[in-house]
């Protein structure tokens, strides 16, 4: 599968996802994760080339639902969302671009 531009992957499928770089990232953004957050324990946000830290109205907003949110390159949290996922984790991934 090759897609062009960020998305977002959560446990009901793969899905486009508007935000370019880590400033576009906001709690409106990730809505569809938040609908599925019973199905999650983990978020992985790829901020791009550089890792950067989640806002923290973000983080607390999806900490107050018990779903821990982790910032880092892009790269760092393909690799990571792979592994989680291969072990049968809940997880899910925001993925922005690196182009």
């Amino acid at each position: 599968m090759s897609h062009r531009g960020s998305i977002l992957c959560l446990p009901s499928g793969i899905y486009a996802w508007a935000p370019t770089r880590a400033e576009d990232i906001s709690l409106d953004s990730l809505q569809p994760a938040l609908t599925e957050r019973d199905a999650l324990g983990l978020l992985l946000i790829g901020t791009g080339r550089t890792g950067m830290l989640p806002a923290r109205d973000l983080r607390q907003g999806f900490g107050d639902l018990g779903v821990a949110v982790e910032g880092m390159d892009t790269g760092a949290a393909c690799r990571t969302y792979n592994v989680l996922l291969a072990e049968a984790r809940p997880v899910a991934a925001a993925l922005i671009a690196v182009e």
